[in-house]
């Protein structure tokens, strides 16, 4: 008898990521296992990693599954235009393509700049944009919480955090989502990102101040310049949009599910759990490239071959029923997830602290400022950004009752 042909890779790309993930993970799952054959732009091969244990097992073990770009096998078929360059670069001086002793120590350069921002004047910081932002649409009775908020916020604190000036926070937004989204403005939006970096840096060095740049180039390691602008690229597009879509999904759940009513109303006690939710259930990144194999090895039953590249399923592995055997939403404080990652590339703690901290002082102050807030739509109408890497909404249209300005 002959045997079944394998069912055929999975693009990573399609309306099906914004419409229908968790069905198109559990279809990816039933057909191929934890471990699924996916292709990328230009049919290029990729293993994409479903499974919990599986990807605990890839981001635990850095030796086996480096983070090394240089060692994959597909370089000679990427073009110099390729869209997803920015997410999978070679020869990148970044601190995500840096491993062992120099990644620690970049890491800890990180850590330490982003560890010394007050927690009480970033909160500061993050109500006083939020304020202004509600100010620009309090009267009106009706907004795109996205676009006229939940896009705006995190960049805006994120760049007085770095020492930017306000003014420069708009062409950010539109350089980061350019170049996360992948698509035909990905090369663009990463020049103009590093470019106003370069900038920043040169005017931190002729005037230190009290920021992280500052401090980033205080430090004694001794990282050059480049190295630096590299690791505020990432830093700034780690910290802006999973962040905004962290608000985005959070409001969105807030404003669809009966369980958070109460907190519509006045209430507080639900933020947090929605928000922890969120991070479960709609997690703003979805898939992240990635690891490469060192040696030849095995992983979910999988043949992986030396310089095979490995995409992390983040979304996946929260939702493995190997691990969710009731299938229910884990709210509560379990903070078991992948959403910031596992392993010594994990999003470094303070980081996760200063994305907490600003998401929810975003969707504190819409409850705050716009009490009978409701959504202005069919919730079965709200569409998603068409990209495969972080989950966002287009679109989060609401009505309210206007109220004045501050």
């Amino acid at each position: 008898m002959t045997p079944a042909p394998a069912p055929a890779p999975v693009p990573l790309g399609g309306p099906r990521f914004q419409t229908e993930p968790a069905e198109l993970y559990r279809e990816m799952r039933r057909d191929h296992g934890s471990v699924v054959p996916v292709v990328l732009d230009g049919d290029v091969p990729a293993w994409l990693v479903l499974g919990y244990r599986e990807l605990h097992q890839v981001t635990g073990d850095p030796q086996l599954f480096s983070r090394d770009s240089d060692l994959w096998s597909q370089w000679d078929r990427i073009p110099d235009d390729w869209p997803l360059l920015p997410m999978i670069g070679r020869k990148q001086p970044s601190i995500l393509y840096t491993v062992g002793e120099r990644h620690r120590e970049r890491a800890a350069m990180i850590s330490d700049a982003l560890e010394a921002v007050d927690p009480f004047e970033l909160r500061s910081q993050a109500e006083k944009f939020a304020d202004e932002l509600i100010d620009a649409i309090c009267p009106k009775g009706e907004t795109d919480l996205i676009g006229d908020y939940a896009a705006l916020l995190p960049v805006r604190v994120l760049a007085t955090l770095y020492g930017f000036a306000d003014e420069q926070g708009p062409g950010l937004v539109t350089a980061l989502n350019d170049m996360i989204n992948g698509r035909e403005g990905a090369l663009a939006g990463q020049q103009h990102l590093a470019a106003s970096m370069a900038r920043l840096i040169a005017d931190r060095k002729e005037a230190p101040a009290d920021d992280v740049v500052s401090r980033m180039l205080a430090n004694t390691a001794g990282f050059d310049d480049m190295e630096i602008v590299q690791d505020l690229m990432v830093m700034m597009a780690a910290g802006h949009q999973p962040t905004a879509d962290w608000i985005g999904n959070s409001l969105r759940l807030m404003l669809t599910d009966e369980r958070f009513a109460a907190s519509l109303f006045g209430g507080r006690h639900s933020v947090a759990e929605a928000m922890n939710e969120v991070l479960w259930e709609d997690t703003p990144t979805q898939n992240v490239a990635g690891r490469w194999a060192s040696r030849n090895t095995q992983l979910g039953g999988r043949r992986i071959r030396a310089g095979d590249l490995l995409l992390l399923g983040l979304q996946g592995a929260n939702s493995d029923p190997q691990v969710r055997t009731d299938s229910s939403a884990l709210t509560g404080g379990n903070n078991a997830h992948f959403s910031f990652g596992h392993g010594e590339h994990r999003c470094p703690f303070p980081a996760q602290e200063v994305a907490e901290v600003i998401a929810r002082t975003g969707i504190e102050v819409v409850l705050d400022r716009l009490p009978d807030i409701d959504l202005a739509v069919p919730a079965e109408s709200l569409t998603r950004r068409p990209s495969p890497w972080l989950r966002g909404l287009n679109e989060l249209p609401v009505r309210f009752t206007p109220v004045p300005v501050l």
